[in-house]
């Protein structure tokens, strides 16, 4: 059974979504992690999102601050950034496909979550 949760946005719209897992994906020379969620801003229509974090992004990060992103943090990052989608993007449908996250997005969301 999944664990669908809600989000209410900036953009004026509460989604529910669920996480259905990770992988490794590598496109156009960049290899990453994609965590996939489900979301809905309706409860009828669900789209695949997937959060993008390249590993060039994360090593950065590491780098920086000469400590590894555990996987607990890594989810973190990643539905923050989901998070931030929705509370960027004025349409629901424009939610479906891929969320690429930056170094810079990275260092702000860790910033927001304390990471050290």
């Amino acid at each position: 059974m999944r664990r669908v949760k809600t989000y209410s946005a900036q953009s004026g719209y509460v989604y529910r979504y669920y996480y259905q897992g990770r992988r490794s994906y590598r496109t156009g020379g960049v290899a990453g992690t994609e965590f996939v969620f489900s979301v809905s801003a309706d409860r009828r229509a669900w789209r695949d999102a997937g959060i993008m974090i390249a590993d060039a992004a994360v090593a950065a990060w590491q780098n920086a601050h000469q400590r590894e992103i555990s996987s607990t943090e890594m989810y973190a990052l990643a539905k923050m950034a989901l998070f931030r989608a929705f509370d960027e993007r004025s349409d629901p449908a424009r939610i479906e496909g891929d969320v690429p996250v930056s170094e810079a997005d990275i260092e702000a969301i860790a910033a927001t979550l304390g990471f050290d």
